[in-house]
């Protein structure tokens, strides 16, 4: 989940906690609303976690170079390295 629908969750559970007056039995929906937001706000965590963690891979240095030394075809070596 991102952050996207983080926010929606907590939207709606905040209109029925806090602005839907209705009653029906068997159903809170002030509950209802708590635990939507409950969801919304973990979402919101767990996608920004998500997030810094596929950036963070983002974040590492590539180096190419090709090897010639005339006896067998060029090839590429990749040397990668951790930028901080």
């Amino acid at each position: 989940m991102r952050v996207g629908p983080g926010i929606a969750l907590l939207a709606l559970g905040a209109i029925l906690a806090f602005a839907v007056s209705d009653n029906f039995s068997g159903v809170d929906l002030t509950t209802i609303g708590y635990i939507l937001m409950g969801a919304g706000v973990l979402g919101i965590i767990l996608g920004l976690v998500l997030t810094a963690n596929a950036n963070r891979g983002v974040r590492s240095s590539t180096t190419r170079r090709v090897v010639d030394d005339g006896t067998t075809p060029p090839r590429e070596e990749v040397t990668r390295r951790e930028v901080d």
